[in-house]
């Protein structure tokens, strides 16, 4: 999944096409899946506007996986469904965010392993902070806190990606209508009924979202 335009990042190309020591985080991220699945097919969302550019980078750095190339939609929710018209029935299907170049070959292949014995398979990682329940204050001046609640550190995991499916049960998902709160694939798969299993991800499966991650990122890359 590589289809959005990265307007966090304040770069006038989408993050997934900045390059750091030499190459653009979206082939990082290629590169780990190719090196974790001998039999890999991949099916690259990005968007419109950035197909051509895309198969020009390709073409200049050698790039000769097997992909295929989808435009994105309108939200994350369209761009996966379209993808997934590109995905046979009877595999395993795994969903990953452009921007997570740091996965391990390993952590690929242990979920790919875990897909046999459920519908799914979500990398996860306990949170760490403390998390505080708030809300905006009418007058834009700050934040003030929302009830009396607490969030209970111990019951809260951060939800990464590949998230891994089979691939039929994954578009059947698909075929509901979008709702807001469907914010990853974990997110539809529950709301159509799905059995997954949550596995230990990890710490430095980190996704690109900010010009400070790209530093971190390069900091990693350099090393």
């Amino acid at each position: 999944m590589a289809g959005g335009s990265g307007t966090r990042m304040k770069s006038d190309r989408p993050k997934q096409f900045i390059e750091i020591c030499g190459k653009a985080v979206l082939q990082y991220t290629m590169e780990r899946f190719v090196v974790a699945v001998s039999d890999l097919k991949i099916v690259t969302v990005l968007p419109e506007d950035s197909v051509g550019f895309w198969k020009e980078y390709c073409l200049a750095h050698n790039l000769v996986y097997p992909q295929t190339i989808v435009s994105g939609g309108i939200t994350r929710f369209h761009s996966v469904k379209r993808g997934l018209e590109k995905v046979p029935d009877n595999v395993s299907v795994a969903v990953h965010d452009g921007v997570r170049p740091f996965v391990s070959a390993e952590l690929v292949r242990h979920l790919y392993a875990e897909t046999e014995s459920c519908d799914g398979v979500i990398p996860v990682i306990p949170c760490v902070d403390t998390v505080k329940i708030l809300k905006k204050c009418p007058d834009g001046s700050g934040l003030v806190p929302d009830g009396n609640e607490s969030a209970d550190r111990d019951r809260l995991y951060f939800a990464q990606t590949p998230q891994i499916f089979r691939s039929e049960l994954l578009k059947e998902a698909y075929s509901m209508a979008y709702r807001p709160e469907y914010t990853d694939d974990a997110s539809v798969a529950e709301h159509y009924g799905m059995q997954l299993k949550y596995m230990e991800g990890e710490r430095y499966n980190l996704k690109l979202t900010s010009p400070d991650d790209m530093a971190i990122a390069a900091a990693l890359l350099g090393k």
